[in-house]
């Protein structure tokens, strides 16, 4: 199956082994959510990544975006890597990821993130490592695939949510590198007329050699 694409709805999977343990969907039950998936536990990159999500999980939770990870492999072998992650990461008390296990890849298998590129055996195939993040509709609005071998950047993950935020909210877009408090650009929808109304802060052009009037910017909304 291909990887999900922008605005597919997620499977609604269990987070364990039986109905008890909830589904994806009441868990996510109208708020934001981000699914790490990776390929396996006890893996040095897998371990920095789930460490410096831990890390930043009170940024997530202050932008009301709730936390789950996707690990290959089964309940018990997670609750072991969990106090390694916790080790390497400095963090103490409860871990504050949702961990999901997927022994069987189905989940895996479900979303799209086998990687066919990686040797693979046949029972056991491998996935990529991907980032997800979902609406309060259960569709996907981010992802970020990467192969086993390559690490995420997780202020680029935090700086992408808040892109998709201030979009929810602004007709705007976000350029290149930006970052919260920087201006944004105003998307060629907006006819010049109704600057003044939507953006009262004042829009800035940028002079082309082409002469289009399509580089349009605004102060943080």
């Amino acid at each position: 199956m291909p990887i999900m694409s922008l605005g597919d709805e997620l499977p609604n999977f269990y987070l364990g082994n039986d109905v008890e343990s909830g589904n994806l969907h009441d868990y996510i039950s109208g708020s934001w959510a981000v699914l790490f998936s990776y390929p396996r536990s006890f893996t040095p990159i897998c371990t920095t990544e789930l460490g410096r999500a831990a890390q930043l999980a009170p940024e997530f939770n202050k932008r009301g975006v709730k936390m789950l990870a996707l690990s290959c492999d089964n309940g018990d072998s997670n609750k072991d890597w969990i106090e390694d992650v916790k080790m390497t990461a400095g963090i103490e008390g409860d871990f504050p990821i949702r961990m999901v296990a997927d022994q069987d890849r189905q989940i895996a298998k479900a979303l799209g993130l086998i990687d066919l590129d990686q040797p693979n055996d046949v029972s056991v195939p491998i996935t990529c490592r991907a980032v997800f993040v979902i609406g309060p509709d259960k569709r996907l609005r981010m992802s970020m695939v990467y192969p086993s071998s390559c690490g995420h950047n997780f202020e680029e993950i935090l700086r992408s949510i808040d892109s998709l935020f201030m979009v929810e909210s602004w007709v705007v877009g976000t350029p290149a590198d930006w970052k919260p408090g920087d201006d944004v650009m105003v998307v060629p929808s907006i006819p010049k007329k109704e600057e003044s109304t939507r953006f009262p802060k004042g829009v800035t052009r940028v002079a082309l050699p082409s002469g289009k009037d399509y580089m349009r910017l605004t102060p943080h909304p």
